[in-house]
């Protein structure tokens, strides 16, 4: 009979946490770094503004331009939008990194982008410079893009090109300004509240209300557009006025709902929740698995397999475990009951709060090993962390966004 134990920590020092790659979309590659993705959702706005401006400025020009031509000056504005956004979204990110918090990767999508960090903002301060980043970088675009329209010769496609992409720089950074979430001034009124209450979630909770309201503002606006405006030309501004505001919407109930989830997130760090591990190694019989865990403290210690080196392969899969019939536990290896452990399920033992919740989002419902350095702490039932959380129903999940509408 195989003997049991103490779990050691991963033989390698890269099986422990480290960030994931992450994006919903199409990979385009890094930029200073940072994994940058572009939405789907992305190609049918381009496609509608390459055609509507496209339309625009052959109106507009004083010359003859072919449909053609004013296709690809629409499609050359895309791609201006296009950067003028990633270079919004990497003010964040450059900003993010220089204060110590990581970046998941930037998402380019049809309402603008965001920046996703890997944890909250450590102190009010570091969340009022992120948040201002950004807006400030369009802003520095916008006056270029000015300045470029007004030494380019008066009526021609490219100081029309040159100024209405100020505009749009201008429109990004002063809408992003105000101070609702999810936008970036939102996230500076919540920095403001947290220095003032001294409570994050506070923060969060009122500027998600304002947000709420400024989306009410913006629908009405979209409303207004239609009214004053029944013009073809304008039905494409109102339907995008339209589902910007209901994005805030949307934004601003979940960034409500997460600052209500932090707020029952106990006080405690991911190496204080961890529950103890018992290790058997990889040959042992499911029944005596069993057996030594019954030994083990009354919080119900989890089952880790290790190799014969004392390395470890994982965790006992519970529904798995729960499905051998009794007749057979007595014959079947634990190994062949095990999930194993990857560097995703390793949870530095000091995470607490909203990081600890993010840091399980991608599987909550899963097993990770907390460590601290080579010391193992035990293992952290995220299904446990989550029903503390949210008793009754299961939490969406809160994810660290910095958009840009």
């Amino acid at each position: 009979m195989d003997e049991h134990r103490t779990a050691s920590a991963p033989a390698s020092p890269a099986a422990r946490a480290q960030p994931r790659e992450r994006g919903a979309g199409i990979p385009l590659g890094r930029v200073a770094g940072v994994p940058v993705y572009l939405a789907p959702s992305w190609l049918l706005l381009a496609a509608l503004i390459t055609l509507t401006y496209g339309t625009f400025m052959q109106a507009r020009s004083q010359e003859r331009l072919p449909f053609t031509t004013g296709v690809v000056v629409g499609f050359g504005f895309v791609v201006c939008l296009l950067v003028s956004v990633l270079l919004h979204e990497l003010g964040h990110a450059v900003t993010s990194r220089r204060s110590g918090i990581g970046v998941r990767g930037i998402t380019l999508e049809m309402l603008g982008g965001y920046t996703e960090m890997e944890r909250e903002a450590p102190r009010p301060g570091v969340e009022l410079l992120v948040s201002l980043a950004g807006p400030l970088v369009s802003l520095v675009l916008g006056v270029l893009a000015a300045g470029a329209a007004a030494i380019l010769p008066t009526g021609g496609i490219a100081a029309t090109f040159a100024f209405q992409l100020a505009l749009s720089n201008v429109v990004v950074a002063v809408f992003n300004a105000l101070p609702g979430l999810p936008l970036d001034g939102g996230r500076a009124l919540q920095a403001l509240v947290w220095k003032l209450t001294g409570d994050a979630n506070v923060g969060r909770v009122v500027a998600g209300w304002i947000g709420r309201l400024l989306a009410l503002g913006t629908a009405a606006l979209a409303l207004l557009l239609w009214k004053f405006q029944p013009f073809h030309h304008a039905y494409f501004g109102m339907a995008f006025t339209l589902l910007v505001a209901i994005t805030m919407w949307v934004g601003a109930g979940q960034a409500i709902r997460h600052a209500r989830a932090a707020a029952r997130l106990p006080p405690f760090s991911a190496r204080e929740l961890a529950r103890p591990v018992v290790a058997v190694t990889a040959g042992t019989p499911l029944a005596e698995a069993d057996r030594i865990a019954a030994l083990g403290d009354e919080r119900g210690p989890v089952v880790a397999v290790v190799e014969e080196s004392g390395s470890m392969i994982g965790f006992v899969h519970g529904a798995r475990a729960r499905a051998v019939p009794a007749e057979r536990r007595p014959w079947v290896p634990i190994v062949d009951v095990t999930r194993r452990l990857d560097r995703h399920h390793v949870l530095p033992g000091d995470l607490r709060g909203t990081d600890l919740l993010m840091a399980i989002r991608d599987d909550p419902g899963g097993d990770y090993l907390v460590v601290t350095g080579e010391d193992v702490h035990g293992v952290l039932r995220g299904a446990e962390l989550v029903s503390l959380v949210a008793p009754t129903r299961r939490p969406r999940r809160p994810t660290v966004r910095r958009n840009s509408a």
